[in-house]
């Protein structure tokens, strides 16, 4: 006779250490991570619009700010934080077309999205300081 379903031995989930997050659901939470970064981000590009507006004095220290190493550390991951999340949402896009639903396809796109937002946002910085005269 067989066990009743409350008595039977059941199988473990995969413990933290042992499962390895696969590509697709690391970049979901990191999609949902870059979305809430991006309220904040607004909430300093909302500073620096008010400080323009506000005074020169008010708009220089806004600046210092910004360019301290820390402020530059915040800023690159806030430039970091849009491409990613705009290279996300393509993705999520071209899966709602229907195209790139496989799941080596799907690797590969997300793969590509890690790689194309770490690059972009590389471009961009250069961009930035060659357009002031250098670093």
């Amino acid at each position: 006779m067989s066990r009743s379903p409350a008595t039977r031995q059941r199988p473990l989930s995969p413990h933290l250490t042992i499962y390895r997050p696969p590509i697709t659901m690391t970049m979901s939470i990191l999609h949902r991570i870059t979305g809430g970064a991006l309220y904040f981000g607004t909430l300093l590009l909302v500073w620096w619009l008010v400080a323009a507006a506000t005074s020169e004095a008010y708009f220089d220290f806004v600046a210092w700010v910004f360019g301290s190493w820390i402020g530059r550390i915040v800023l690159l991951g806030y430039s970091w934080a849009l491409t990613h999340h705009m290279l996300g949402g393509i993705r999520h896009f071209i899966w709602d077309t229907g195209a790139a639903l496989e799941k080596h396809t799907a690797s590969k796109l997300a793969w590509a999205t890690l790689a194309g937002s770490l690059s972009l946002t590389l471009l961009i910085w250069i961009a930035g300081y060659a357009a002031r005269g250098g670093f």
